[in-house]
């Protein structure tokens, strides 16, 4: 009978099981899907500013360089107010969720609307102190993309919010259907204003606006449906409720720092290639870019891991936890092995589409086939646990386990295998994986003893 197996090794009951094969399917696809048009639309977004020319692209990879910063804080905080409707939710407690989703929202704006604020006050600071000194074309191209891609911080906060939201339902299907119309309207866009109307860096901007604009006002109309089981309130909140707000920011500010940090790390890094001559910097960028299709199919089932953890942790199911954490863990190994063999035999091809020379071609084979085994032996230890971590609430030690990992071995040691060791982009590849294995070894001891079950919201 059905209601008499047993799932093997975890003795929990089939019918008590919070999610079954299909619903783990439904939640999962859309989310490889979301991720693969993030990585392929963003390549094809970044070759089209690249037929404006050197000083457009140089102008808006220096702006993007804050955009990125910012957009992870809000996905930061939209993973704490995910974590706090997901324990709602797994709790049956579908008011409680749906009050998270509300001050989420409203949280994630204000906040937006500062900080947009603030950019556009601090504008010179931002383009004369942080970027440095840059030539007089790059400046004035930034400065564009910067005046017109900063009134979308609002709108793309409020679109990681809703997904966030989404998501924590199991309903993963949404936010992928809107990341399609966003970046669909955004290459479009592109296509019209740079290569038809050759508006040049501003070509660029507006439709970038324009689909974080169309993006946030489907998640809102979405969000505020009142026949889903959460959902926001039909009257408008305007009041801050401080113990939801604290439970939304004890794991959302913690991941904002880290997430802060590791893009500050990454801009550090990125100093140092540039110091290792041309190859090497060709070397790094596609290898980056590759390597980003190696781990995408870990990164879609780590928000996975996160809305199933979360729920599970608010139904106090702890054995459910570790059940699906071992079982996604499984599939995250699967999906990065095969990805992985697929990529290394398509690495000669994939080579001779760049056009690198055979200097940066053998840098980039090495640091890709490098990457291969790491990707596959560390990585799912390094960023899949702490998911379940944080979906409990453990999110301070993830956060300085993160941060002290990466200032000591992927800073300071590409510098040691980079610099002094004579080793040049290849060392700090090194250094990075060094990084994650640190951090593999933390986050299973952490996971092991078990602390996180007595840290729930």
């Amino acid at each position: 009978m059905r209601g008499k197996r047993r799932v093997k090794k975890r003795n929990i009951p089939e019918t008590e099981l919070l999610f079954s094969n299909q619903q783990l399917k439904k939640l999962i696809f859309p989310l490889v899907i979301e991720q693969l048009l993030t990585v392929m639309v963003g390549m094809a977004d970044s070759l089209m500013v690249a037929s404006v020319g050197e000083a457009a692209v140089s102008g808006v990879s220096l702006v993007d360089t804050v955009m990125v910063l910012l957009i992870n804080i809000f996905a930061a905080l939209a993973t704490g107010g995910a974590v706090a409707a997901g324990h709602y939710i797994g709790q049956k407690n579908e008011e409680k969720a749906s009050k998270a989703a509300d001050q989420l929202v409203l949280f994630i704006l204000v906040s937006s609307l500062v900080i947009m604020g603030c950019v556009y006050l601090c504008q010179n600071l931002i383009l004369g102190k942080v970027f440095g000194k840059i030539e007089p074309d790059v400046m004035a191209n930034a400065r564009t993309y910067l005046l017109i891609v900063s009134a979308s911080i609002p709108f793309i906060a409020l679109y990681n919010g809703g997904a966030a939201i989404f998501r924590a339902t199991g309903n993963s299907k949404i936010a992928m259907i809107t990341s399609l119309i966003m970046n669909a309207i955004n290459i479009t866009g592109n296509g019209i204003l740079i290569y038809g109307l050759k508006m040049g860096v501003a070509g660029a901007a507006i439709p970038t606006l324009v689909s974080r604009m169309i993006a946030a006002l489907i998640m809102i109309l979405l969000l505020r449906r009142q026949n889903q089981p959460v959902h926001m309130s039909k009257k408008i909140q305007w009041h801050f409720d401080g113990p939801l707000i604290r439970k939304i920011l004890h794991v959302g500010v913690p991941n904002g720092l880290e997430n802060g940090m590791f893009q500050l790390g990454k801009i550090l890094v990125l100093s140092l290639v540039s110091t290792f001559g041309t190859a090497s910097i060709a070397a790094n960028a596609v290898s980056n870019t590759i390597a980003m299709f190696q781990i995408l199919p870990g990164m879609a089932i780590n928000f996975a891991i996160l809305t199933v953890a979360a729920q599970c942790v608010g139904a106090k199911r702890y054995d459910q936890v570790r059940y699906y954490t071992v079982k996604l863990l499984k599939l995250v190994y699967t999906c990065m092995i095969g990805v992985s063999i697929a990529l290394y035999c398509l690495l000669p091809m994939i080579l001779k589409v760049y056009n690198l020379s055979d200097v940066t071609s053998e840098m980039t084979r090495q640091i890709i086939i490098y990457h291969d085994l790491c990707a596959i032996l560390i990585w799912p230890l390094s960023f899949s646990i702490p998911n379940t971590l944080r979906a409990a609430n453990d999110v301070k030690a993830t956060m300085w386990i993160a941060i002290a990992s990466m200032w000591i071995f992927r800073i300071a040691f590409s510098y040691v295998l980079g610099e002094w060791l004579h080793m040049g982009v290849f060392g700090i590849w090194v250094a990075m994986t060094i990084d994650w294995a640190f951090r593999a070894l933390c986050y299973v001891i952490r996971y092991r003893r078990g602390k996180w079950e007595q840290m729930a919201v």
